[in-house]
């Protein structure tokens, strides 16, 4: 699955009738840089349409620049691809709409929605103040649910049209902040985490109607993570974008029709299916504090510890 990644960059496209993705059509929120981009260009290259939808604000959400995802539909275009650019709010619930229905103008149909714009405000919780707060939760959450919402709405309805299941993708973007815990991140952390649960509980709801949801923890150094640490070159290598999207665009093939509700972590040298969470030890209930308190201490040792930052148990 990795190989790929590299290969095509910068070369011709090649798209054709026997691309994994071939007539299909996606959005990419937060299209114009980094993981996002690398979507928008694997989408491209197996053959599916692609909107490029990124404000093309900085990294905590502010300003706006249209070029970065116009630089994207300039590049895939020139590659053999048909792309359109869109400078939607996801979290602005009609905007959603507008972004929603503008491709299905434009291409008659949506297949794929890839949920991938955020920011980034990160405070220690006792001097995080509440428009840090509220930002990230509304980019993220909002940010996911506003689009999932009316795609969701429109294959629902094309279902109950036709009788048949629609094959609708979504993938949604998680993190190991809000899967494992990260210092100084509880904002986006747990619109990180919410997310995740998103994806299980939508999942559920859409399945009836052929549609797919699954999560992305993506590994990978983009301008979000950019500066956080030294990187050698062979690092760097290792932490490329590029790395994360294959496992994402086989989830939005026709292929993954049977992969749903599933958190997956990609980048770093590795892709792995996360394990949600599962009922430990147990005992019988009490009302007594101190018994309880026990039981709790006879439970402890036989349980794992949380996961650290690399998903294994931490100390």
């Amino acid at each position: 699955v990795y190989g790929c990644c590299h290969s095509w960059k910068g070369r011709s496209m090649n798209v054709g009738n026997s691309s994994s993705l071939a007539g299909r059509v996606a959005i990419v929120t937060g299209g114009g840089r980094g993981l996002g981009r690398e979507h928008c260009l694997l989408l491209a290259k197996e053959g599916a349409m692609v909107m490029v939808n990124d404000l093309g604000a900085k990294v905590d959400g502010s300003g706006a620049d249209a070029s970065p995802a116009n630089d994207v539909v300039a590049e895939i275009k020139k590659m053999g691809g048909d792309a359109i650019a869109n400078g939607e709010n996801v979290a602005d619930f009609a905007g959603a709409k507008r972004m929603i229905d503008a491709a299905i103008a434009k291409w008659g149909k949506l297949d794929i929605l890839v949920l991938n714009a955020g920011i980034l405000r990160d405070r220690m919780l006792a001097n995080m103040d509440e428009a840090e707060w509220d930002a990230v939760i509304n980019v993220h959450l909002k940010g996911t649910f506003a689009p999932a919402r009316h795609a969701a709405a429109y294959w629902r309805d094309q279902s109950k049209k036709t009788g048949q299941p629609t094959k609708g993708r979504i993938i949604v973007t998680s993190s190991t902040s809000g899967l494992y815990g990260n210092v100084g991140q509880t904002n986006y952390g747990a619109a990180k985490a919410g997310i995740a649960a998103f994806a299980v509980i939508a999942a559920r709801e859409l399945k009836r109607f052929g549609v797919t949801v699954n999560a992305l923890s993506p590994s990978a150094q983009t301008r979000m993570t950019e500066g956080l640490r030294e990187l050698t070159p062979e690092q760097r290598a290792e932490r490329d974008p590029a790395w994360v999207s294959p496992m994402v665009v086989y989830l939005c093939s026709e292929e993954a029709q049977d992969i749903t509700g599933r958190v997956f972590q990609a980048g770093f040298g590795r892709i792995a299916i996360l394990e949600g969470w599962r009922r430990g030890a147990e005992a019988k209930q009490t009302r007594d504090p101190r018994e309880a308190g026990r039981l709790w201490r006879e439970m402890w040792p036989k349980v794992r510890k949380n996961a650290g930052m690399d998903g294994i148990e931490s100390d």
